[in-house]
């Protein structure tokens, strides 16, 4: 797929994330018939910029890079720590898991309802990081390469702490998606998921948080003004109320 230039519109690229009606639904997902999970994944496009240059292996916990070189996966959490610290694919699933089922809203009109999501809380990855008092927002960078867009070269997003805290947001570092690990074009390693915020901030290939005092503008904010750096869905598309609002 083609990357916008920068000063262009995002149009027919990223979707928006929107509501999330918290559900057990999730667990039934492997009982769907194959055809029920193939129009799903119909229904679902696919949108990136980062460059077609890795794969993930979930079996080894494995970046594997276009060259065929492997690396081990880690997802490191720095800045405003008492010590930065380094978990390895399988210490993130050793957390404890939960499963959430949420709707996708594309800024273009169209919707995804029901996707089912597997994950760790934020409130148990971060409880381990020993976060200084002063951070108040999270910055996540992403792997791989992206058409320059402000300075930033890769993919980055930021959120308050709070909202990523708040148990009423449901917000999620996802793992897996319709019951097995992501794959590829959904984000694989892993994913942010925050149900009330659009999707641009659904930042996908996640390797690093970064703790900080402020906020940080991320990739599309800083390709194109007109996406904020904070961006609550419209509440005329939620199903459920922002319980920010």
């Amino acid at each position: 797929m083609p990357i916008p230039h920068p000063s262009l519109s995002r149009r027919g690229f990223l979707g928006v994330l929107a509501g999330l009606a918290l559900s057990a639904g999730a667990f039934a997902w492997g009982l769907l018939p194959a055809q029920a999970r193939e129009a799903f994944a119909e229904r679902f496009p696919t949108r990136t910029v980062e460059k077609p240059e890795f794969r993930f292996d979930p079996a080894r916990g494995e970046v594997v890079w276009r060259d065929g070189r492997r690396e081990a996966y880690a997802l490191v959490l720095d800045g405003l720590v008492k010590s930065p610290m380094r978990l390895s694919y399988s210490e993130l699933r050793a957390l404890p898991q939960v499963r959430r089922t949420a709707d996708f809203h594309c800024v273009e009109g169209w919707s995804v309802t029901d996707a089912p999501w597997g994950g760790v809380e934020f409130s148990e990855l971060f409880g381990r990081a020993g976060i200084l008092p002063a951070a108040r927002f999270a910055v996540f960078h992403a792997l791989g390469r992206t058409e320059n867009a402000g300075g930033l070269t890769h993919y980055a997003e930021s959120f308050p702490l709070a909202d990523l805290l708040n148990p009423a947001l449901g917000a999620l570092l996802a793992l897996d998606m319709e019951g097995a690990p992501l794959p590829d074009q959904r984000g694989a390693p892993a994913r942010v998921v925050c149900p009330f915020d659009l999707a641009y901030k659904s930042i996908k290939f996640v390797t690093r948080v970064e703790f900080t005092e402020a906020a940080v503008p991320g990739w599309w904010t800083r390709a194109n003004p007109v996406y904020p750096v904070h961006a609550p869905v419209q509440k005329h598309r939620l199903r459920t109320p922002d319980p920010r609002a």
